[in-house]
């Protein structure tokens, strides 16, 4: 793998991070199965492309962007809990839904931004070094203090309620919480983690596009169990630092499949899903083979 490679794996596993940590609230902490991220990923790109085409700052454009997927995500958890909607099925109602709010937004099915300044730029020129390298140092930076203020926030006397909540929902209720609540702010909040994430792409990229986010729960649960096989989710702090460093490791391995060739043969990105398919079978199964080796070599 070349350094460019490498370094582009990076960006790409730090742009998503957030997406990661966002589908690691609802699928790990909350035990909601959410497909709304498929929808509030291009969400936030297209709500942040368009602020900063009509003169708003890029990073209030990446405040608003965070602000329209904590809606979405807090419709799908109203559908849920007040409509007693399924929450697989309410996440994808929300998230065809969002296609179409998607395009309103925009008013075409894919927004550019060149020309315009991003976050991205003004960091390159303040750090003085090659985009190569600033810009996965930025998305770094925003990740890791995501994390810290995760962290900081479930273990709050409201973040416990909300671990709660998806550990053990009727013990939770007994005490007097209102879990509906709960759901609605962390599906929320998961969502507003994903197009933050969604916003951070596009001004990386230069660029929105309707179609953006499809795949991203794949890519997403595929981040969040390649870093529980590797890193271990002993305790919430590491299972969050895990989750963000399994997004980059997924990036890596995607790079290093894509520089594959064995002879005639090479993968092409239109292999990309059945990669991730693997590697996702590959982490499952992984932890498996490990029990059977050690029970084996114990007998």
């Amino acid at each position: 793998m070349t350094s460019y490679a490498f370094f582009g794996a990076l960006e790409q596993g730090f742009a998503y991070g957030l997406m990661v940590m966002g589908v690691y609230l609802t699928f790990r902490v909350l035990d909601f199965p959410d497909l709304t991220v498929d929808g509030s990923l291009p969400l936030g790109a297209a709500v942040s492309a368009v602020a900063i085409t009509s003169g708003y700052s890029p990073v209030f454009a990446i405040f608003m962007a965070a602000c329209a997927g904590f809606l979405a995500g807090a419709v799908t958890g109203i559908l849920n809990t007040k409509f007693r909607i399924l929450h697989l099925l309410a996440s994808i109602l929300t998230m065809i839904a969002l296609y179409s709010i998607n395009l309103r937004v925009m008013g075409r099915p894919n927004m550019t931004l060149l020309g315009q300044d991003t976050v991205v730029d003004w960091f390159t020129v303040a750090a003085g070094i090659p985009p190569i390298y600033s810009t996965p140092v930025l998305f770094g930076v925003i990740c890791f203090l995501t994390v810290a203020l995760l962290i900081w926030f479930l273990h709050t006397e409201r973040g416990l309620t909300f671990l709660a909540t998806g550990d053990n929902m009727q013990m939770i209720t007994s005490q007097g919480v209102n879990t509906d609540t709960v759901i609605i702010f962390g599906v929320g909040l998961s969502n507003a983690l994903v197009a933050t994430s969604g916003a951070l792409v596009a001004q990386n990229q230069g660029a929105a596009d309707v179609n953006m986010g499809i795949g991203t729960i794949v890519a997403g649960l595929a981040s969040v169990i390649i870093g529980e096989t590797v890193f271990g989710d002993k305790t919430i702090s590491r299972a969050l630092i895990a989750a963000l460093l399994g997004s980059v490791l997924y990036r890596i391995a995607i790079a290093l499949a894509l520089g594959l060739k064995l002879g005639a043969f090479s993968i092409t990105p239109s292999d990309l899903n059945l990669i991730t398919a693997l590697l996702v079978i590959f982490a499952l199964v992984m932890p498996r083979v490990k029990q059977k080796i050690l029970a084996g070599r114990a007998s």
